[in-house]
């Protein structure tokens, strides 16, 4: 039992300097909801980027201001109205947004500076009006017109922490508001950024407050860890009606602003609940993390296993033939069987292999099938096994088989059914054994 446990921590510290090695330099662009600002949490969250950016990550905050920017047009008696997800409001009241966004900045700037951080606030963002759309007016509200893309990066390369308020400049210095999780879209995109981050309170996505599309897999805590482009276009149109359910609606805006920024180029969106402390690391610094992450390709990888997987494909092996469902296989066995075996690569870390052994009377044999346990859930053992009867079929396999002792009931949901010991080609019935009483399970090819 104590080597399991030390085992066990030693694979999470093992994840940990992987991905820090793995993201070292890459920059993450962090949306903050402004309810988390003024929470408790809010300092911690604020430790934890100051870890990451200690991590050799560089980062750059684009704090949520809506709710200050409420508290002060509220005291001042103006108005506003909503329109498109959009602030309506008439010219008086851009210099107290102005304010607003800016105070909100600062309180984010000195909560870095009380972790040793220094952090910049600029006007990098040059915005043009939104105007006239649809026959309506959206008066302060601007886009993004262009980002000094040359001085930000100088602030990141000297070690800052550049902050971005949601307001931009026309070239004549006049000046728009800007939706924060946009422009949080639009500098993750224009700068390329690795990761974005929207870290929002309560965003989670799981079974019990969205309909899940078939096949996308849950955490262990019951939340949807990844959604690929494909997986998130079905999840948007299965749940298209939020019933007037506003923090549904956030989220399913958040993902929309997701698919966006992954198609133009940015490699990973994250939502996360802000109301976690802790979800930022976390998220970082192990497979799954704490949210969800949407990305278009490269996250997963199902491929040949190379000479220098076999250790790993051995380690994830190991418990199942600790346990008997799998017979016991060496590192030399793997190396002369080095063609048959796939393997699912997930960050740069080995999770999963399968193998597809080939006989002379053309039936074909799913062997070796393993995947690590802290990835159970997320539906890769059928994704192998879908990968390697694709490749049968292509290969003109007259059926495909496998043996199990404790699995049966697992492949009969991927269309397996009980076949009979005699049915084997010949040199795999050989080394069948009563012993181990395998039951033998057949996939016949339309």
């Amino acid at each position: 039992m104590k080597a399991e446990i030390v085992h066990g921590k030693a694979e999470q510290i093992r994840d940990v300097i992987r991905y820090i090695q793995r993201f070292k330099d890459a920059l993450v662009i962090i949306y903050m909801d402004e309810n988390l600002i003024e929470s408790p949490l809010f300092l911690s969250h604020i430790k934890d980027i100051a870890k990451i950016h200690d991590a050799g990550l560089k980062v750059i905050m684009i704090p949520g201001a809506s709710k200050r920017i409420d508290e002060i047009l509220k005291v001042s008696n103006i108005s506003w109205s909503v329109h498109d997800n959009c602030r309506i409001t008439g010219p008086e009241a851009m210099p107290l947004i102005k304010m607003a966004a800016f105070d909100v900045s600062n309180q984010v700037m000195t909560a870095l500076a009380g972790e040793k951080k220094t952090a910049l606030i600029g006007n990098w963002v040059r915005a043009r009006g939104k105007g006239v759309v649809d026959g309506f007016d959206f008066g302060t509200n601007g886009e993004i017109d262009k980002l000094q893309v040359d001085t930000i990066q100088t602030v990141l390369d000297d070690g800052f922490i550049p902050i971005f308020p949601c307001i931009g400049w026309s070239a004549a210095g006049k000046p728009y508001n800007i939706s924060s999780v946009e422009l949080a879209k639009q500098v993750a995109i224009h700068l390329k950024a690795d990761k974005l981050f929207y870290v929002v309170p309560d965003a989670e996505i799981n079974d019990s407050t969205f309909s899940l599309p078939e096949n996308i897999g849950l955490s262990g805590e019951g939340t949807v860890p990844a959604m690929n482009i494909e997986e998130l276009d079905s999840f948007i149109e299965t749940n298209k009606n939020t019933n007037g359910n506003v923090s549904r609606e956030k989220i399913i805006n958040l993902l929309k602003l997701a698919k966006e920024a992954c198609i133009s180029g940015v490699s990973r969106v994250h939502i996360l609940n802000g109301s976690l402390d802790g979800t930022i690391p976390c998220e970082i610094f192990s497979d799954f993390g704490s949210g969800t992450m949407i990305y278009c390709n490269n996250y997963g990888t199902i491929r040949d296993m190379g000479r220098d997987d076999i250790s790993a494909v051995l380690s994830v092996m190991k418990p199942f033939i600790d346990s008997g469902i799998l017979l016991p296989r060496t590192k030399e066995m793997l190396n002369n069987q080095i063609g048959d075996y796939i393997v699912y690569e997930l960050d740069g870390a080995i999770r999963a292999c399968a193998s597809l052994v080939k006989y002379p009377d053309g039936q074909m044999e799913i062997a070796g099938v393993a995947v690590d346990k802290t990835c159970s859930h997320i539906g890769i053992g059928p994704k192998l096994i879908e990968f390697l009867v694709s490749r049968a079929t292509k290969l003109k396999a007259k059926s495909i088989f496998l043996l199990t002792t404790q699995t049966a009931d697992w492949f009969e949901t991927l269309g397996f059914t009980e076949s009979t010991v005699e049915s084997l080609p010949a040199k795999r019935r050989e080394i069948w054994t009563p012993q181990r009483s395998s039951k033998v399970m057949r996939l016949n090819i339309k």
